[in-house]
């Protein structure tokens, strides 16, 4: 058998391995959802209304950015000029010319930024390429493999697929592209829909328990893109250290030379891969949305049975769970509450208030164009600006800067935080959302005002919906933060809580099967009510 056999075995050993177990797992954990989801639908749930508007549509076909930038061409180790276009799918397509995107010719190539990091350092990209390959790392001083076209680098780097080089002419131009790429990796890190009600929580239920079978609890960077990616970066996970062992060795050339194979071949293995997730992912969600209406029916009939059957389970397994839960709770999370709490609060606090500031000045200065001379049409001119406000990468990087400042240094061992990335990401969606909200409530609250009042004047107009959005946005921010909090708190205690019960708890649980009765026992899972029971335990202590 041949060597490049052998490894194409490996790797579909490895992805079938991942899928099937993964498979397994979502199928339990779609038929919870489900239930969840109606019972929802049936209970509603409380909480505070938000007083802002939210686009029922979202923006389409709009350009978020588009610009000239010099790209390395990996051929023919080459620069070249490229113009780049951004449009609202957030993924980069880069063209030989201007001209060539105007004709709708198709693009060079294309970039997927979920999982990337953007780097505008040479030396920070040594750094990260020196991780690749481990055993291979380059002598102090000595030169890097690539020549950059200008001293404005702005790097696309990710853990398993291939890399891309870019170079501005100016520092100015390099801190724009450098908002730009994070604004396009911010958006497709977010893949998973809030809208999917049954999928999304099945998914991230489903690959959750996969890592905690493994042993890894706590934050996961790799938690990137479409539901695809995320089972591929699962797969690489898993894969990539065999892959290194096997093939690290058979690399030649110097030091340079090897890393540049290295990162060809995980990237053409990660594609590979994705192939295989996608395809299988797909088949996972047909089968269990074929078999949703007789589940459906059997919840819609037996509702009120398996709540209180749920409710009589998670009864017993409190009372396993509960001594060992606020035992733990109090000495190893209730110290660090405050801390962490306050480690959370001031950036994205900031954050927050930076996004009112450039929403304020946005509407203030088109007040001021609007004094000389400004009619109707203007305006329209003008709101077309103000419309895509909060998907400007440039004038929101302000806000997200604020929030980048989050650390959460000395804790990150201890709850097993891999990095702080996953809740600035996080806040700095959320405050998109918010911008956006606040722009289409002014929108509307505008276009009301100025229905059948043809003489009023444009300025004061602008003025009573500025002040009346402003309100509701405050509002609305306290809520969306103390929500936001409230998350990222869960989301340091819970994993590090589960990690430290399970050994305890987890023999114990199976019996508990054997109160729930048959019929039931798709729909109450004795490891999803065990933690819901230690869900409930930390919620006590950290409402706001």
């Amino acid at each position: 058998m041949s060597y490049c056999t052998c490894l194409r075995r490996l790797i579909d050993a490895r992805t079938a391995e991942v899928l099937s177990n993964f498979k397994s797992l979502y199928e339990q954990q779609y038929a919870v959802a489900l239930f969840n989801k109606l019972r929802y639908d049936v209970e509603g749930g409380g909480g505070p209304q938000p007083q802002l508007l939210h686009r029922k549509v979202p923006l389409e076909n709009k350009s978020i950015f588009s610009g000239m930038l010099l790209q390395y061409i990996e051929e023919n180790k080459k620069w070249r000029n490229r113009f780049l276009f951004v449009p609202d799918s957030y993924k980069i397509s880069y063209y030989e010319n201007k001209q060539a995107h105007d004709r709708g010719l198709n693009p060079k190539g294309s970039i997927n930024c979920a999982g990337y990091k953007v780097l505008i350092s040479m030396e920070k990209y040594l750094e990260l390429l020196d991780t690749s390959l481990p055993d291979v790392k380059a002598k102090v001083g000595s030169s890097p493999f690539l020549k950059c076209a200008t001293q404005f680098p702005v790097i696309l780097w990710h853990p398993y697929a291939r890399h891309h080089y870019f170079c501005a002419a100016t520092e100015k131009e390099q801190e724009k592209w450098h908002a730009v790429f994070q604004d396009c990796i911010r958006h497709t890190n977010n893949g998973l829909s809030e809208e999917c009600k049954v999928q999304t929580p099945a998914f991230t239920d489903a690959v959750r328990l996969y890592r905690q079978t493994h042993g890894q609890y706590g934050t996961w960077d790799m938690m990137c893109g479409v539901p695809s990616q995320i089972l591929a970066n699962l797969v690489m996970e898993k894969l990539l250290p065999e892959l290194r062992d096997l093939i690290s060795p058979r690399l030649k050339g110097k030091m340079q030379e090897r890393q540049k194979s290295w990162t060809l071949i995980s990237d053409a293995v990660y594609s590979l891969v994705q192939i295989q997730t996608q395809t299988e992912y797909e088949a996972i969600v047909q089968s269990c949305e074929e078999g949703r209406p007789p589940l459906e029916a059997s919840i819609r009939t037996d509702m009120d049975q398996i709540i209180t059957s749920k409710e009589h389970v998670t009864s017993k397994i409190r009372a396993l769970v509960l001594p060992k839960a606020e035992k733990l709770l109090k000495v190893s999370i209730e110290p660090y509450i405050g801390s962490i709490l306050d480690a959370l609060m001031e950036p994205t606090s900031r954050g927050f208030f930076e996004v009112r500031d450039v929403f304020f000045r946005e509407l203030v200065d088109m007040s001021k164009n609007l004094l000389n001379g400004g009619n109707k049409e203007k305006l329209g001119e003008y709101m077309e600006k103000v419309s895509m406000l909060a998907y400007h990468p440039v004038k929101m990087q302000c806000c997200y800067e604020k929030v980048e400042q989050l650390s959460l240094e000395g804790l990150q061992q201890r709850f097993d935080v891999t990095s702080p990335s996953v809740f600035v990401q996080r806040a700095q969606i959320l405050m998109r959302e918010l911008m956006d909200d606040a722009v289409y409530t002014f929108e509307q609250l505008l276009h009301q005002s100025l229905e059948g009042h043809e003489e009023e004047d444009l300025s004061k107009t602008i003025q009573k919906c500025q002040d009346r959005v402003i309100k509701k946005y405050d509002y609305d921010s306290s809520t969306v933060r103390k929500r936001f909090f409230r998350e990222a708190l869960l989301q340091i205690f819970i994993p590090y809580m589960l990690k430290q019960l399970s050994p305890s708890c987890s023999a114990d649980l199976p019996r508990f099967q054997e109160l729930i009765f048959e019929d039931f026992s798709r729909f109450i899972l004795v490891e999803n009510v065990f933690e819901e029971v230690v869900l409930q335990t930390v919620m006590k202590d950290i409402m706001m």
